[in-house]
Order: structure tokens, then C-alpha cells, then sequence
């Protein structure tokens, strides 16, 4: 088996971990929470969204949490699903941009009303734009294993949208298996082909913790070569446009296990045992999801 003496773990808690809480959380809450995770040691961190508030009220404070972060020193990661959000990152000095893609051309027209295709020719303007910038672009592949809406997602399915990012110069493309329902199996499979396809592309896993397979799966990918995974501390997310799934791959969990399997991540265990409390404190989706279990 192979192990990697090093891995990047990208915490994605202060954004897809909150994005989807039902309640208000005030902004000084988030930027406590930012503040301890940079303690834990994070330099990398999606912490913005800058979406319209119609659609996600928790992330109307973007702009002011990604002063905050210029403020500490952290490089921060702000998702931009189209050019006016991404106007509103430059405008932020953002230093590095997400876009995303459902492969399941289904879950993309529930997500943003547009067709994968559709989807896929809007990132031409806003890839030219950042990369004019200066700004680092992930791409995410949302749904790139199985989807709620349409069962199957096929590995043709997200090669095209790998296709397209790898054209107009993505850093990195994160596989999502955005609810959940992926197996160890299934992600060594895809993610062995995908490097096969793309051996000078950056990937990056990121999985949500439905089936409790989310550790197992983070192994299977490094069995396939890949370093990188995103993580949220004390488990927070959801998709509001993926009926059923929990939170991403607990940071805690995963940083334990790493460690403990040789593989080293830069991050203080016992810094984000004091975070996970405070994190989980910010939501009420995890005591209706564990309601949901009994």
C-alpha cells in the first residue's frame, strides 16, 4: 500500500462546512472559528462564498471575512460560481478561487439551473478573467461518483468536465463525492484513471461522511496516488441540493488517522481537538442529523 510522507489537508468548514446552517451565525462567531483553526496550523482554508445573499444568507459577509483572513496571514479560498462573484473576489484581493460542475447533468440544473455544457461555457470567462489576476482557480467536480437525482454518474461523465478544466488551466481539480454515497473501490478506480489520463494535474479528494465511508475513501484515494484532500472540522456540511448527506470527512478524524499512519500534515491534533467543539456548537444540522440516526 502506498502511504505519502506528506499530506495537504484543505479545511473547508468556515465555508461548505456553514453555508447550508438554517440559523444565523454572526460573523465574529466565524472569524473565532477561523482564528482557531489557523492556530491548528491551517495556511490554506475555503472561507468565503460570494454568491448572492438571496441564495446563501450565512455567506453575506464574505467581503468582511476575507479581510479577516488577509489580516492573519492565511491564503483563503472563496467560491465564485459566476463573473459577478468573481468581480466581487478581485475586488477582496482574493488569492486563490473555486468554481464548480455537476458531472450529473441533472444535479447541476437543480444546483444553478444550467446544464453541465451550459455550466462549462461560463468557466472560459471567468478562468480567463482569474487567470489575468494572477489567482489560482480550483475546479470542482460536484457529484463525480453517484448522484441523488439521477443514480450512476459515469466516469465518461466527469472526464468531460475534467476534459474542459484541464484545457482552461485549472491548478487543481477536487473530485467530489458530494453525497456521500461513494466506495473505497470506486474511488481507487476513478481516481487511478483520472491520473492516468491528466499524469500532470493536481487532484484533490474531497468526501462527505454519509455512509461512514469518508476515512476509508480518503485511503483508497492515496492508494491511487492523491495527496490532497479537503476536510471539515467537527464534520459541518451538507449540499442543500443533495437530499440526505452529511457533513465532509470530520478534520480531526482524518488528521488522527494520518498521523497515525506515518503520513504527516503540518496540523496540531490536540489544537483542533479544542476547535471541534466550538465548530459543532455552530450547528444545528448535526443534532438533526443525529436525531435523524436514533
Amino acid at each position: 500500500m502506498y502511504f505519502p510522507n506528506e499530506v495537504e489537508i484543505i479545511e473547508v468548514g468556515p465555508r461548505d462546512g456553514l453555508q447550508n446552517e438554517p440559523l444565523p451565525i454572526s460573523t465574529e462567531q466565524k472569524k473565532q472559528l477561523i482564528t482557531q483553526l489557523a492556530a491548528a496550523g491551517f495556511s490554506r482554508m475555503e472561507t468565503a462564498s460570494f454568491v448572492h445573499p438571496k441564495w446563501v444568507p450565512q455567506m453575506a459577509d464574505s467581503e468582511e471575512i476575507a479581510h479577516f483572513c488577509k489580516q492573519l496571514g492565511i491564503t483563503f479560498i472563496a467560491l465564485t460560481p459566476n463573473i459577478k462573484a468573481l468581480e466581487r473576489a478581485i475586488a477582496a484581493n482574493a488569492p486563490q478561487i473555486a468554481v464548480f460542475i455537476g458531472a450529473s447533468n441533472t444535479f447541476n440544473k437543480k444546483n444553478v439551473n444550467k446544464t453541465t455544457s451550459e455550466s462549462l461555457d461560463d468557466c472560459e470567462q471567468i478562468f480567463a478573467r482569474a487567470k489575468a489576476k494572477g489567482m489560482f482557480v480550483r475546479a470542482y467536480v460536484s457529484m463525480a461518483f453517484t448522484c441523488p437525482f439521477q443514480g450512476e454518474v459515469t466516469f465518461e461523465e466527469v472526464k468531460s468536465v475534467c476534459d474542459r478544466f484541464s484545457e482552461l488551466g485549472a491548478d487543481e481539480i477536487d473530485i467530489g463525492d458530494t453525497n456521500g454515497k461513494a466506495n473505497p473501490r470506486m474511488v481507487y478506480e476513478r481516481f487511478s484513471r483520472l491520473r492516468d489520463l491528466y499524469p500532470n494535474a493536481t487532484f484533490v479528494g474531497h468526501f462527505h461522511d454519509t455512509e461512514k465511508m469518508a476515512l476509508a475513501n480518503v485511503v483508497a484515494a492515496m492508494q491511487a496516488g492523491v495527496e490532497k484532500f479537503d476536510s471539515s472540522i467537527g464534520g459541518l456540511g451538507g449540499c442543500p441540493y443533495s437530499p440526505g448527506a452529511t457533513g465532509n470527512v470530520a478534520t480531526e478524524e482524518l488528521v488522527k488517522m494520518l498521523e497515525q499512519m506515518g503520513c504527516q500534515t503540518n496540523i496540531d491534533y490536540l489544537q483542533l481537538q479544542k476547535a471541534a467543539p466550538f465548530a459543532k456548537s455552530l450547528s444545528s444540522r448535526i443534532e438533526i442529523h443525529a436525531k435523524e440516526r436514533l
